[in-house]
Formats: C-alpha cells, structure tokens, sequence
C-alpha cells in the first residue's frame, strides 16, 4: 500500500476547508456505517452524491478507505453499488501505535482505524527510574512495532499517561508519582521511536475521546469520563470534543471530596478522593490487613476472583466510594453518560453496580443506573484510548492529518 504524500510547498487551494471539512463527514459516516456504499453514505451524512464521490476517491487514494467489490449490490438500474470501508489492518491498511504510561506498567498496543486491538503487551516498570522510563518504553514499543506492524503502514504512536499534560507542547506538565515536572515526553518518545510521530494526552481525557470516536452514541453528546487507578483525574466531552481547559489543565479531581470518606489525604485534608479509592489505596489497604502478600491492587482483584470475601469486601468499598463521587460529577454536569474506568468493574460487573447503587442513591438529578457504564473497550481501553490520540486528530482533519503523517513515515 502507497501512501502518497505531496510537497510540502504546495499551495492549499481555496476551498481547501470545505474539503477537508466533507473528507471528515465522509470518513466518520463510513466509521459509523460501513461496509456502505457511496449513494447510502450521501443519504445518511447530508453531502451531494457528487462530494461524497470526490471524498471518496481522496480517501482511497491516501489509503484511508478501502473499496470491497466482493460485495457489489447489484440488480439495478446502471453499475453494481460497490461498498467501501475503512482500512483495515487485517488487509493492509494502516495502523497505530498506542502506549499507556501507568504508574506499576505501560500496556503497549497496535490498533486499527476503527481502534480494535491488533496485539498488545505490558511492560513492567519494576526497577525502572522514572527519570529514564521515557527511553525504557521507546525502545520496548519500537521492538513491539517491529514484531507486530507487519509490514503495515504505522501511521505513529498515541501515548497516554496521567497527570497535567499539555498535548500542544508535548509535555506532561506535572506527574506527582513519577516526580515529572514540564517532562518534554514527545521529544524523548520521538527520539527513541527514531522520528515517528508522537502525540500524547492526558489518559482520561484519551479514553474520553475514545469513547466518543469508538463507543456508544451517547457519548457523542456529553460524557463525564472517571478514571481510578493509581492516579485518579477525569474528562469532559460535550458534542464530541474535550474539554482541555487553559493550558490543558481540565480535569484534576484527585481532591475532590467523597461524601463520607474519613481517610487522610498528603494535602492535608481528609476525604479526598484520590486519597479514598486510588489502587495505591486499596493496594495498602489489602495488604495492611493481610489479604494480599505485597501492595497491589491487582493481587486483590484476583483474590477476589478466586472467593476471598476480605478482598471482595474491600473492592466493593471502593465501589461504592467511587460511586459517591460519580454523583456528584453527575448532579455538577449531568451528563448523558458517565464512563468509569476502574480495574474491578471492567473485570466483574458486580462492581459496576456497587458504583451505580452509590451514585444513583446519593445523586439528585439521575435515577438512570444505566447512565453509568465501563468502556466499550473493556480490558483493552489502555491502549486503545492511547492509539486514539494518535487517530482522533486524523478522523477530525483527514486529508492533512494523512498527508503530516506520510511525510514522516517517509522521513523515517
């Protein structure tokens, strides 16, 4: 497959917008609804049937559509309707890399166009500086793309990680537990990727957009995005874009105060959330009370997979504390969904309704359970909201989202 990839000192054209405007809608209609055919994509997003085949024809030309005449509707009046789809990775088309740096690990991912996981792989930070894990997992995802592109066009690598993360200057502005202050991480991921474009965003805010781009149409509308793990922050979408804020500071609701909670934050306040349902929480808790040899949540999560009642009730504690801050998340925005990404409800859905229970009995404005779900990606929503801020930029803006591309997988 060629990826064709003009000058750079070509002039753009006037009307350029309105093109790259309709390359979106086309594009995003054949996410939504494809295999479809031109005529079926024209009626369902609005455009002529003459811009949706001009559209078409840029897309397949940069390799971004994929026609399929196996199968051509036929029968009628003129040529047989041959459908299109996006590219796949599974015949050819391109594919991206995504990274999610945790604080215990990275999960490291190859994705399609429509964010399915083509393989994955966890990288352990054990033994790891902080100080050089930027080069640590630049090398590991270089050896993993190696294995695993197959041959595919890589469009270049998401990479998503908590804290305050600023994704137009590339840097992560402030990660507490990595000790990560104006961390130039796209520079150090570029550099060890040898040139491959690199983008990197907070990781609620990734899931977030995931979630819009991949996941139930609710999203599309207005989400509230909770993410609980060793660092807990959130996101907001509505109409289907982020909300960053000034300097992309959104979303820090590590302090935000859980109704009823009595544990001692290192603010000097009680009750914080972070504080209250963080895995580092649970993972101390567990093994403070014996339940799991060492601090880690994930040894508690299997204890109680295996029917240890001590870790079950622990998990369901934490449940139920993340269910009272998802309440009032909902009563502040009342979003038509709130996504949590939490480790045990993702892996049992019985801690999903732990969260729902709190929060639908604490809140004043939803008595819909239902609003409160985990991510269409389940176990794999690591690195395919990490791939996501990789595409998202390209399924906004194709056309020169794919030529900047091209031009660096030229380059390198």
């Amino acid at each position: 497959m060629t990826f064709t990839s003009p000058s750079p000192h070509a002039p753009r054209m006037a009307g350029d917008g309105r093109r790259d405007t309709n390359a979106a809608t086309v594009l995003r209609t054949v996410l939504d609804h494809g295999p479809v055919a031109r005529s079926a994509i024209a009626r369902l997003c609005g455009l002529s049937p003459a811009a949706v085949s001009r559209q078409a024809t840029d897309l397949l030309r940069h390799g971004l559509l994929h026609e399929l005449p196996e199968h051509a509707e036929g029968g009628g009046v003129g040529r047989p309707q041959i459908p299109v789809d996006l590219h796949l990775g599974a015949t050819g088309g391109p594919v991206a890399g995504g990274v999610h740096l945790g604080v215990p690990a990275s999960s490291l991912g190859l994705v399609d166009l429509r964010g399915r996981v083509l393989a994955r792989r966890t990288l352990s930070h054990a033994g790891v500086d902080p100080r050089t894990l930027p080069g640590t997992v630049a090398r590991e995802m270089r050896a993993f793309l190696a294995e695993y592109a197959d041959g595919r066009p890589l469009l270049g690598v998401g990479a998503a990680v908590g804290g305050w993360v600023d994704p137009d200057r590339g840097h992560v502005v402030r990660h507490d537990a990595f000790g990560w202050f104006h961390r130039p991480l796209v520079a150090e991921l570029t550099g060890g990727l040898r040139g491959r474009a690199v983008r990197i965003d907070n990781h609620a805010r990734a899931i977030a957009q995931s979630e819009i781009l991949f996941g139930r149409p609710e999203a599309r509308r207005s989400l509230v995005h909770l993410f609980v793990g060793n660092v807990v922050d959130a996101a907001l979408g509505i109409a289907g874009v982020v909300h960053q804020g000034p300097g992309s500071a959104a979303g820090d609701v590590a302090h935000l105060p859980v109704p009823d909670s009595t544990t001692p934050c290192p603010c000097g306040r009680w009750g914080c959330l972070e504080a209250t349902a963080s895995n580092t929480w649970v993972g101390e808790t567990a093994y403070r009370r014996g339940i799991v040899p060492e601090p880690d949540v994930s040894l508690v999560v299997d204890a109680a997979a295996t029917g240890d009642r001590r870790a079950d009730r622990l998990l369901r504690e934490r449940a139920r504390a993340v269910g009272r801050a998802v309440a009032l998340l909902l009563d502040v925005l009342n979003p038509d969904l709130v996504v949590v990404t939490e480790q045990a409800s993702i892996l049992d859905p019985e801690y999903l309704e732990e969260i729902r229970g709190a929060a639908v009995d604490l809140s004043h404005v939803c008595d819909d359970p239902e609003r409160i779900v985990s991510p269409h990606a389940g176990p794999a929503v690591l690195p395919v909201a990490a791939g996501t801020v990789l595409l998202n930029p390209l399924f906004r803006n194709p056309l020169q989202g794919i030529e900047r591309l091209s031009g660096r997988m030229l380059e390198s």
